[in-house]
């Protein structure tokens, strides 16, 4: 087996990668849409079909759980085939999965919503390899931070308006035959007609980055090899904490600003607000592309980390407005924190980027795990005291953001 590292090919390489950071925005963007959406469909599926917590954060199980079943042989197509064809191929899967998830909706079947966002989000494995992997190695490593910040940016963009257009349609009412309306299919066939054109516009730039000198790679003895780097080690374990934390509290909110004991909206109103926690990062992640210019990206991250942790704990006690309030403003701290934990545990050498990606994808796999856990607790406990677990999850990410070497000591 081979790694065909992707170059740029001079002299055109500054308008090269200038088009592939615009190419990338709609894929950012279209990924937080359907994150964000996807989230809605816990309380939707839990309302219609009368089922408890954890059976109802299954949505999310489904959703995350390709991230480690598919990491290993879609990273295999992408050093196969490259970057773009890799991308091109996922936004496909994409397509097939958000009708196929249509059909689900509109008659209401809880196995093929299952297995459509398996489906999806295998495409979307594709792209959290491929995707974030290139932008981080075409370009200047210094700024490869600064350059996932801005992308997740657009992502965060999505996951805003995600609630805001899916909210109405999903859950506007919760009796099964309204379920099974026009209406409730709509998010997801719009996403399918958006994600054919990015496919489309992948594939007529599928030759955009030339394809470099062949290296030898030892599939299983590399890949191991690779994952003792100290940073990359912790920072897969960051980011299976990270997006367990965040898709969890993302999942729930509706659901805790529904309790009389906090807001007491309906659930339309409920699944709106959820849009000022993503909107939270999409903010941060503009704000923090400004920071990372003026401080270091580690100290950055456990401030944010730390903020976390004591706005979870906080959302459990504080009652009415003010417990709604600081739960919702975890997703101003979460805003940085992918990027960041990505660009700092990606090896500097980019021939072991695509199997450094590859870990760090498979490590997404948390928000298929945490979610489930959670909501067990909830229904073993309550609601509230679960969200401990994902406030211990943002104490270790503040735990690797103290601890992890610089990137330049990786290799040493």
């Amino acid at each position: 087996m081979v790694i065909v590292t992707s170059t740029l090919t001079p002299p055109e390489g500054d308008q090269i990668a200038n088009r592939l950071f615009r190419l990338s925005i709609g894929v950012f963007f279209i990924g937080g849409f359907l994150t964000s959406s996807v989230s809605l469909l816990v309380p939707q599926l839990k309302l219609t079909l009368h089922l408890d917590y954890r059976d109802a954060l299954l949505v999310q199980l489904a959703f995350h759980s390709s991230y480690l079943l598919f990491a290993l042989p879609i990273t295999w197509i992408i050093v196969r085939n490259g970057y773009m064809r890799a991308i091109v191929v996922g936004l496909a899967v994409m397509t097939a999965a958000c009708l196929t998830l249509t059909l689900a909706q509109t008659i209401l079947s809880f196995a093929m919503v299952l297995g459509a966002l398996l489906l999806l989000s295998a495409g979307q494995t594709f792209l959290q390899i491929a995707s974030n992997t290139v932008v981080a190695v075409i370009g200047p490593s210094r700024g490869a931070a600064r350059r996932l910040t801005l992308l997740q940016g657009f992502n965060s963009l999505g996951t805003v308006l995600g609630p805001l257009i899916s909210a109405p349609l999903l859950l506007a009412e919760l009796d099964a035959d309204a379920a099974r309306g026009v209406g409730a299919t709509l998010p997801f066939a719009g996403t399918a007609l958006v994600t054919a054109i990015l496919m489309l516009a992948y594939f007529r730039h599928r030759n955009l980055l030339a394809r470099g000198e062949a290296q030898p790679f030892t599939q299983t003895g590399r890949m191991f090899q690779v994952i003792r780097l100290p940073c990359l080690k912790w920072g897969t374990a960051a980011i299976f904490f990270y997006v367990g934390a965040e898709v969890a509290i993302g999942a729930l909110l509706p659901t805790v600003l529904m309790r009389p004991d906090r807001l007491g909206v309906t659930p339309v109103i409920g699944g709106q607000l959820v849009s000022l926690y993503w909107g939270g990062a999409m903010a941060g992640r503009f704000l923090g592309a400004w920071m990372m210019m003026h401080m270091a990206e580690s100290r950055l991250l456990l401030a944010v980390a730390l903020g976390a942790v004591a706005l979870t704990l906080s959302a459990i006690f504080l009652p009415g407005a003010f417990g709604a309030g600081v739960l919702i403003a975890v997703g101003l701290c979460n805003a940085i924190m992918y990027p960041t934990i990505y660009a700092m545990a990606l090896p500097p050498d980019a021939r072991q980027a695509p199997v450094a990606s590859m870990w760090l994808c498979m490590a997404v796999v948390g928000g298929a795990i945490i979610p489930v856990v959670t909501g067990a607790l909830a229904d073993a406990t309550a609601l509230l005291p679960a969200l401990a677990l994902p406030a211990g999850c943002y104490a270790f990410i503040a735990w690797f953001a103290a601890h992890c070497p610089k990137p330049q000591e990786q290799n040493s």
